[in-house]
């Protein structure tokens, strides 16, 4: 699908009208190749997968995966983070994987997040520095190692990935995964960072299918 073009707008049009009629354009479109194509899709999603990831614009998790809508149940927030007391993202969790029983749940990060780049340093940036306490707490559980890293780059690199495993870890500790897993449910979670300036995913092999390999102290029976 082409993206608007300026030129082929009302010279002027502000950014809100552009919005809108960039949705005339999609649906124009979309009937031309499949004239049933909105009236299939309303009558209900089954995606096998759910997506956490960052809120940044840069990361859409259907166009970097190649999916069509109704493919990927996303939630999005700063630095794709899952924290145990966040009912929103539990409430989405619970959801996806107890009613539309997901296989596969994917916590996606990406490099040069500003979350994570936010979080190394010492700036005062607001409420959201609450949140980002979280990163911080990820950085302290590995400060040798990414303390041995010198470049920069390299270490801020390593932080988003650490920040994915966390919270894989964090994941599938929930007692919405563990529960699924003992109710004998086929629940996969995965841990993604995803690189701008190529476009390419890596995966860090950090997948999980059953409580086996949390510590034990998160292990629930």
């Amino acid at each position: 699908m082409c993206a608007i073009k300026d030129d082929e707008l009302p010279t002027g049009l502000p950014l809100y009208e552009k919005l809108l009629a960039g949705n005339r354009t999609f649906v124009k479109e979309t009937l031309e190749r499949d004239p049933l194509y909105f009236e299939t899709l309303a009558q209900g999603q089954k995606p096998p997968v759910l997506w956490i990831g960052c809120a940044d614009s840069r990361v859409p998790a259907n166009q970097i995966t190649h999916t069509k809508p109704g493919e990927v149940f996303v939630h999005r927030n700063i630095a794709n983070m899952v924290v145990h007391s966040d009912m929103n993202m539990l409430s989405v969790l619970d959801y996806a994987v107890n009613i539309l029983e997901v296989q596969h749940v994917i916590v996606c990060g990406h490099y040069g997040c500003g979350g994570v780049i936010a979080a190394m340093g010492n700036n005062e940036n607001g409420l959201v520095d609450n949140w980002l306490r979280h990163i911080k707490d990820v950085y302290r559980l590995h400060n040798d190692e990414l303390e041995g890293i010198k470049d920069e780059q390299e270490r801020t690199d390593r932080l988003v990935e650490l920040n994915v495993i966390e919270n894989v870890n964090n994941l599938a500790s929930t007692s919405i995964v563990q529960n699924a897993w003992k109710n004998g449910k086929n629940l996969s979670v995965h841990g993604w960072a995803y690189r701008l300036n190529t476009g390419y995913i890596n995966d860090l092999k950090v997948s999980i299918t059953n409580n086996e390999k949390l510590d034990e102290v998160f292990r629930l029976k």
